[in-house]
């Protein structure tokens, strides 16, 4: 469609149904935009929209609402997503700055979001990708037993009590964490099980801590350590999601035609969900939108995804979901921007 005139007018309608949730007629675009033009040129306007498949009507009043192609029209038309106001910066800001450790950065991130863009908000916990070993702690906790603490350079604080299967001392533990931290210091996370593997050749199981044959202490405590580190970075590997801001959907009830329950079903499905994130890329304004039937899965037809990357390489993902009657020019703002406030965060 290349008359500007009609385009301003389905911005009109996707606003004003956006905001009032009712059928939008020529009437109220006349009176409450200025289009310059009369109510029957408008009529005609809307004639011409309906025509191409981008407004509907959904009863026989004179009103009309978008379709899902007039959503993307008008998303693809967003000359510029506007950007967030002092307040909200200042909000994510704060939020984050707050966090203490991983969990609490990706649960606070995720209720801003939700909070922002009133829709439910997904966050993917950062892939390994290229992390690495940032730190390594072994603290006893007493004569047989010791917490092992790594940290990786994308945020994960993933910690286990390790059974040592001999007393051990403070000292034995240090000089334990000390020949671990040697061979996996600064190195790749998908490096550290080859890494870890030769302190671990002679059989000891990276879940029980179990070890066939005989070997003197030092040698069963490094394997013990070496098995529990193992386990830990494929822990930090696991692609998980946190979600908030399921109230959102749930007050959004009439804007999905026959019932919710597909998608709050789909919203539990982490692995769809997880699927549906990799899938979407990222245009150059930072943020990819689904609309409606666009989403590749059914249960998600009547709803709107708007997602970005963040941290390193953009390789882990967060969004929106919500329906498509929803305010995209500020859903698109605050996910790009709270991507971005996120990656510096992880980045410090």
């Amino acid at each position: 469609m290349s008359d500007s005139r009609r385009l301003n007018v389905l911005r009109a309608i996707v606003e004003d149904y956006v905001q009032f949730r009712e059928p939008v007629g020529s009437r109220a675009l006349v009176d409450r935009h200025r289009l310059g033009v009369s109510s029957a040129t408008i009529r005609n306007d809307m004639a011409v929209l309906e025509e191409e498949g981008l407004i509907v009507a959904p009863h026989t009043s004179a009103g009309r609402v978008p379709t899902d192609a007039g959503y993307r029209l008008f998303v693809d038309r967003i000359s510029d997503v506007k950007p967030l106001s002092p307040a909200e910066r200042r909000a994510i800001q704060t939020l984050l700055d707050e966090a203490n450790d991983l969990d609490d950065v990706m649960e606070k991130t995720a209720r801003l979001l939700a909070q922002l863009t009133h829709q439910v908000a997904l966050i993917q916990y950062p892939t390994i990708g290229s992390a690495r070993v940032r730190h390594l702690d072994v603290v006893a906790l007493a004569e047989d037993r010791a917490l092992v603490v790594l940290i990786t350079s994308n945020g994960h604080v993933e910690q286990r009590v390790v059974p040592l299967g001999a007393p051990a001392t403070v000292e034995d533990l240090s000089d334990a964490r000390a020949r671990l931290l040697g061979l996996i210091d600064a190195r790749p996370l998908t490096e550290v099980p080859t890494l870890l593997g030769r302190l671990r050749s002679s059989g000891v199981d990276a879940e029980t801590g179990e070890r066939s044959g005989d070997a003197g202490p030092d040698t069963l405590l490094l394997d013990r350590l070496a098995a529990a580190v193992v386990s830990l970075v494929g822990f930090a590997g696991q692609d998980r999601i946190v979600m908030a801001g399921t109230a959102n959907l749930a007050r959004a009830t009439r804007d999905f035609p026959l019932t919710i329950l597909p998608v709050l079903e789909a919203l539990e499905e982490q692995v769809v969900m997880l699927r549906l994130l990799s899938e979407m890329g990222q245009d150059e304004a930072g943020v990819t939108v689904r609309i409606g039937h666009e989403n590749p899965y059914e249960p998600l037809s009547e709803a709107s995804v708007i997602a970005s990357g963040y941290g390193p390489a953009a390789a882990s993902r967060l969004g929106v979901v919500g329906p498509t009657r929803m305010d995209y020019p500020t859903s698109m703002a605050a996910v790009r921007a709270v991507a971005r406030y996120l990656s510096r965060i992880l980045a410090g």
